[in-house]
């Protein structure tokens, strides 16, 4: 006879599909062990440069039971966002995941509608859902849960898909049947540590963010620093070398999401495009784009940097 414990798990993953998620894995909630270690030295480092809230909230990064009352379960899902048209090759170029809409907010409203349907089918269910938003160590959870393993350039990989997608995360109050991790699948190959404009990716597995064209496009609030002056390889907005040189990537299929859909205005920018760009141009065509986030002020400082 069928389990609730496994009636539930099995709701929520076809609850997951039919919300358009690529994959969903569940992981009992509790304390990250082996992940514990590793971001205490990756602080020691300074491996967050000005990211200052990395260092926060240290033990509900490791421990979700700190985060969310009476959590017994993580359930993390992936949502794919590899594009099916590219930028003009003669511009600055954004990373892929800024093509279309805030995924802060799409992710966000799917993640509602799923704690939804759990209370509805199932009962008193409470949780949170989190994008980005809190100190959730996502890519540690969706390893955990058997989503992908994390490579050697510390993103989340994925035999089947690569790695061009979000993750987010619903802590729950209800046990369910949790999932295993997987085996590294990454081997001898360091495209990612060759490739990275800044290198960045210091040794295999550890990223010093604070190297990142990533974070000097995004995170950074200062002037960006004169030594890195000629490697940021015409990226203005995030950067994606070491995803578009992993070979696991070569399976990335577009997305279906209707709110990922690029501004054509947008792919059709050229660099004159973007160094003319005005204000009211910026508003229209970044409205609800992630790429907001730095400001016109933001962006120009990047592309000034470029020239």
């Amino acid at each position: 006879m069928i389990s609730n414990k496994e009636k539930y798990t099995q709701l929520i993953k076809a609850e997951s599909k039919r919300l358009g998620f690529l994959s969903c894995g569940i992981s009992k909630a509790g304390f990250l062990e082996e992940d514990a270690p590793r971001l205490e030295n990756w602080l020691q480092n300074n491996h967050q440069g000005q990211m200052s809230y990395m260092e926060n909230n240290f033990d509900k990064r490791l421990n979700p039971t700190l985060l969310v009352d009476d959590s017994k379960s993580v359930i993390s899902l992936l949502l794919n966002y590899f594009p099916s048209e590219e930028q003009n090759k003669d511009s600055y170029k954004i990373s892929k995941y800024a093509y279309g809409q805030d995924y802060h907010f799409v992710i966000k409203e799917k993640l509602k509608e799923l704690l939804n349907v759990i209370q509805t089918e199932i009962g008193e269910v409470s949780g949170r859902a989190f994008v980005d938003s809190a100190p959730v160590l996502d890519k540690a959870w969706a390893a955990k849960s058997g989503l992908g393993w994390i490579g050697k350039n510390s993103n989340l990989i994925t035999q089947k898909v690569g790695s061009f997608y979000f993750i987010a995360e619903l802590i729950i109050d209800l046990e369910l049947e949790y999932d295993h991790a997987i085996t590294d699948h990454c081997g001898t190959c360091t495209a990612c540590i060759d490739s990275c404009p800044t290198d960045a990716i210091v040794s295999p597995y550890v990223v010093d963010g604070s190297k990142c064209i990533s974070y000097f496009t995004i995170e950074l609030k200062d002037n960006l620093p004169y030594e890195m002056k000629g490697k940021f390889d015409d990226w203005i907005f995030g950067c994606d070398v070491c995803q578009d040189v992993c070979p696991w990537n070569r399976f990335s299929k577009p997305h279906e999401e209707p709110l990922f859909t690029p501004n054509l205005e947008l792919l059709s920018f050229t660099k004159k495009d973007w160094e003319e760009i005005t204000e009211d141009v910026f508003k229209k065509v970044f409205k609800n784009s992630a790429i907001k986030r730095t400001k016109i002020e933001g962006l120009k400082r990047n592309i000034d940097f470029l020239k």
